[in-house]
Parts: C-alpha cells; sequence; structure tokens
C-alpha cells in the first residue's frame, strides 16, 4: 500500500459512489485490495442467496432493487465482524422486507453504522456518503464519467450492443438517483456530499486508486485538528484589497 499506512489506518472508512459504468465498482475493489480493507458490495449476492434461499441468479436480479438492499447489507455484516453483528440485528428475527420506508431507513443506517464501528471498510453505495456524512474519519468519493466513455466500458464487461449498453447505464443511474432523493432527500450528483469527486474518462483505474489514498492519508492527517482550523481559508492571510469581480460584459439593449 503507497501512503503511510499508520496514519491511513486512523480512518475507518472510505464510501464510493459511482455513475454506472465509470469503473467505480472496480475501483473500490482494488482499493480495498491495496489498503487490505473489507469490501461491502457485490460479492455478498452469493450470501444473499443462501440467506433467502433462491438462486444466486434471482438475487443478482434484485441486487439494485430497493427491496433487497437490507437483506444484502445485513448478510455482508456476518462476514465482517461475528462480534458485532449480533448487536445491530438479531438471528432470531428472519431477513425479511420491510414495508415500512421509515423503519428500512433505519435498519439500513444501523447496518452501515455498523460497518464503520467495525472499521477498515470501503462502503460501495447504500446511502453511506449522507449516513456518514458528519464523520471526518471517513471519506467519500464519487466517481464519474461520460456518457461516451460509460457505453464502451459496459459493453466490454457485460457483453451487450450500444443500445442495451445505454438502456442499462440509463436505468441503473436512474434507480440510483431515485434511491438517494427518496431515502436521504439528496441527489447522488450534489458535489458537497463528498471529498472528492473523479473523473475516469481519462484517468487509469490505477492512478483512481492512487489518488483516493493519497487523499485518505491526508484527510487522516487533519483529524485532530480543531475545527477552527478546518477550511480554505485556514492559516491564509486577509486579502491585500478587495477581490475583483469577473463580470460578463453587458449585451446590446441591456444594462
Amino acid at each position: 500500500m503507497s501512503g503511510d499506512a499508520g496514519i491511513i489506518n486512523q480512518m475507518r472508512a472510505v464510501t464510493i459512489s459511482r455513475e454506472y459504468g465509470s469503473g467505480g465498482g472496480e475501483i473500490a475493489k482494488r482499493l480495498a485490495e491495496r489498503l487490505g480493507w473489507h469490501l461491502v458490495d457485490h460479492e455478498v449476492v452469493v450470501q444473499v442467496a443462501r440467506e433467502l434461499g433462491v438462486s444466486e441468479e434471482e438475487a443478482a436480479a434484485r441486487d439494485e432493487h430497493v427491496e433487497s438492499l437490507l437483506s444484502r447489507i445485513l448478510t455482508s455484516m456476518q462476514g465482517i465482524a461475528p462480534a458485532v453483528y449480533p448487536a445491530i440485528y438479531d438471528e432470531s428475527t428472519p431477513v425479511a422486507l420491510f414495508t415500512n420506508p421509515e423503519e428500512y431507513r433505519e435498519a439500513v443506517n444501523r447496518v452501515i453504522k455498523g460497518a464503520f464501528a467495525v472499521g477498515h471498510v470501503v462502503i460501495v453505495g447504500r446511502g453511506a456518503q449522507v449516513v456518514l456524512g458528519d464523520r471526518r474519519d471517513v471519506l467519500h468519493v464519487r466517481i464519474v464519467a461520460s456518457l461516451e466513455r460509460r457505453i464502451p466500458y459496459v459493453m466490454r464487461r457485460e457483453g451487450l450492443d450500444e443500445h442495451a449498453a445505454r438502456s442499462r447505464i440509463q436505468s441503473k443511474d436512474h434507480d440510483r438517483e431515485r434511491y438517494l432523493q427518496s431515502e436521504y432527500r439528496r441527489h447522488p450528483a450534489d458535489a458537497h456530499l463528498y471529498d472528492l469527486v473523479l473523473n475516469t474518462d481519462v484517468l487509469d483505474l490505477d492512478s483512481v486508486v492512487d489518488l483516493i489514498i493519497l487523499a485518505l492519508e491526508r484527510k487522516a492527517r487533519r483529524l485532530g485538528l480543531p475545527e477552527q482550523e478546518l477550511g480554505p481559508g485556514a492559516g491564509l492571510p486577509p486579502y491585500s484589497g478587495r477581490p475583483g469581480d469577473l463580470r460578463p460584459p453587458y449585451q446590446a439593449g441591456t444594462r
């Protein structure tokens, strides 16, 4: 792992939000491998299938739907922290679909916070950037790319033609936007939710991982600073004069 491991390990989690086909899932996987942290992502589909008593294909098909999300996270927690798991989920309670949206959201929040409590996890999606948004010891990252670049990626990775890849990207992006908006009243493209927004149109995936690790280390070094020493103005002297304003030129006939 590049960077100062001792400093980086003071951080507890990285959340990864991504546009579909931007390589965000692969980046999260590589990041977790480089850090030696646990990945909370789609690899739990097999565990969900076993827990729900359905085929792996059926579990994978339901993977991005809200109804199956809680079961996926709860099941993944068994592999992350057996010692913590009973505290957030009673094993005598069957994995069930919550019909009350508020109850469902609270359950998801508990599980995300449980993963955070265990520490050293890379959490993909799940609204974790909102749930853990007030934690300084979590790095929040969003991965984006242009639609023109994402279409070939999905075509190659999933064996789809151009039309099918475009439709899949648009559908998946819509589902993710709807989930975050309906559950947390936030939009995933809101840059204020993240420490870092990275575009993979040109940057290769390993370089993106390098940048995330660098940001993780730099944020870790600021964990002990008091609030008044944070922010873009920290340590900067006042302007020597009034900052200038760049105003657009007036168009003919306007004042």
